[in-house]
């Protein structure tokens, strides 16, 4: 992996910190444990990241504590409940306008826990010294594969076995022809899913990191800003088009349902 591909790595002074750190280990444990040990700063900074997401815990809990008494009255600044209920809402208008209200708030609980997932994730890499854990295929293709699977999944629950009858096309003779169209196509959304968020992500991360090597102070500052108009962009798009599959599975066969009905064989 290259030196800057991580924050850590322009960090001023990181390497002799880390180094000298090396070398208070192996004289305490030795150098055999020092060698099947992970990077003796990661525990450092785990360490402080347990201790940080605590202290979160524990203002949020006083928090919630205060509002118990008036739970339905919003705060009057921006608070971390207020944007929590920000970001739901965004994400059930942007579904509600793909699939209306009623399957909006049905599938609301997946595509908002992918909303927040993905958002958080794309945003670590403007924090100094982390990286984006979208900037990694092994957790992109994780949210895109849950996509991809559950979309059949509410399909099934939706239509039954019948749900498989639009993989075939509308004419049984042409199901030699659709049926590997249909696959190539929906092998393809998890592909599509997972390379455009690490792309997007990835290449983010990198031009940032470039202007903080060049110039360290003010000028990487509007490349963060756009950095965090990409997480939010990326966030939406995942979200969308998992709305819009989604949507699909649970809608085509009532399309079908009703053609065949209306057509002039069901009349008779």
């Amino acid at each position: 992996m290259p030196e800057h591909d991580s924050w850590f790595s322009i960090l001023p002074g990181l390497k002799a910190m880390d180094h000298n750190l090396q070398g208070l280990i192996v004289q305490v444990f030795g150098k055999s444990w020092v060698a099947h040990a992970t990077p003796s700063l990661q525990h450092v900074y785990s360490g402080l990241l347990v201790l940080l997401m605590v202290v979160v815990g524990v203002i949020l809990s006083r928090s919630a504590a205060r509002r118990a008494e008036n739970p339905a009255i919003p705060d009057e600044k921006l608070t971390v409940r207020n944007f929590f209920e920000i970001v739901t809402e965004a994400v059930l208008g942007m579904m509600t306008d793909v699939m209306g209200r009623e399957k909006a708030r049905e599938f609301l609980p997946l595509v908002g826990s992918l909303a927040f997932f993905i958002f958080f994730s794309n945003i670590l890499g403007l924090i100094p010294g982390l990286q984006p854990a979208t900037g990694s295929l092994n957790t992109t293709l994780g949210p895109a594969l849950i996509v991809f699977l559950m979309t059949h999944v509410y399909g099934v629950r939706k239509h039954g076995i019948a749900y498989f009858k639009h993989f075939l096309g509308p004419v049984w003779w042409l199901a030699w022809l659709m049926l590997p169209i249909e696959l190539i196509s929906h092998i393809a959304r998890p592909m599509s899913l997972s390379l455009r968020l690490l792309g997007n992500i990835f290449g983010d991360h990198s031009a940032v990191t470039m202007f903080y090597l060049l110039v360290p102070l003010v000028v990487p500052l509007p490349i963060m800003l756009l950095g965090v108009l990409v997480a939010v962009v990326q966030t939406l798009v995942f979200c969308l088009l998992s709305t819009v599959y989604i949507s699909m599975a649970v809608e085509e066969h009532e399309h079908e349902e009703g053609h065949q009905a209306h057509s002039p064989a069901a009349a008779h």
